[in-house]
């Protein structure tokens, strides 16, 4: 299992409260500028993989409808929203793990300071750009449910085309080329199988093994922070330690 994965585990394990609920739409409301504005405007889902991929993010989530539009129409507009920008920052955490911190924002010396200021108070450091993210790749990546089944369940989902599938939990994790991601949603849904999730991801490829339960800490300890930050959209680690760790950073 990639560190992307056992981090996903973790995550969905956690319960998601009301006063981080407004934080998430916070985020896909930028999520859902950027994906406008650099389409150069276009609003219409069929014709805007990026939209299309956050609106599929903001279903997920609950997220009201009226608040979607207010985002799409500001995005849409002229003035508001002009100034936001997509900008990834690259880092080591302890351990030596590699970190990738994918940012929306209008303001790239506030979000770049603030990201700095957790990696060193974490014990890390930001790091110039290229020197981290050889080790990721960009993946398609769907989850499903899966709770009886498994075996049966992988082996139809690489019949119909999915390069690896990773359980977490009870989902399991279905990468595909970046390309087939809507294609291979679609033959989901033709198969009766509904998606938890829809997304674009960054998978490690070159992991880093963490063997002390203190350093596991301290990583997550730090993605945490990252992700509680309004500007960061998500954070990936190429972090790889035992299973028997779970529990004990849960």
């Amino acid at each position: 299992m990639s560190g992307h994965s056992k981090w996903a585990t973790i995550h969905r394990q956690k319960e998601v409260s009301d006063q981080k609920r407004g934080q998430v739409f916070t985020k896909i409301s930028n999520a859902i500028i950027i994906a406008v504005r650099e389409s150069g405007g276009i609003t219409d889902p069929n014709h805007n993989f990026k939209l299309r991929l956050v609106l599929e993010k903001a279903r997920a989530a609950n997220m009201p409808k009226d608040n979607v539009q207010r985002a799409i129409d500001r995005a849409a507009g002229k003035g508001e929203g002009d100034g936001f920008t997509e900008v990834t920052y690259e880092g080591y955490g302890p351990g030596g793990v590699g970190i990738l911190v994918e940012t929306a924002t209008d303001n790239k010396q506030r979000t770049v300071q603030e990201v700095k200021n957790i990696f060193d108070k974490a014990g890390g450091s930001v790091a110039s750009p290229g020197s981290v993210a050889f080790n990721f790749e960009k993946k398609g990546l769907i989850t499903v449910e899966a709770k009886e089944g498994k075996d049966e369940l992988i082996l139809r989902l690489i019949d119909i085309g999915a390069e690896d599938v990773e359980e977490a939990g009870e989902l399991l994790e279905i990468y595909v080329h970046p390309d087939n991601l809507m294609v291979f949603k679609d033959k989901l849904t033709a198969e009766g199988i509904e998606p938890k999730s829809v997304e674009l991801v960054m998978k490690p490829v070159n992991m880093m093994p963490i063997n002390d339960t203190k350093t596991a800490q301290q990583v997550m300890g730090l993605i945490e922070k990252l992700e509680s930050l309004d500007d960061v959209q998500k954070v990936y680690a190429n972090f790889d330690f035992p299973e028997e760790m779970l529990s004990k950073l849960q």
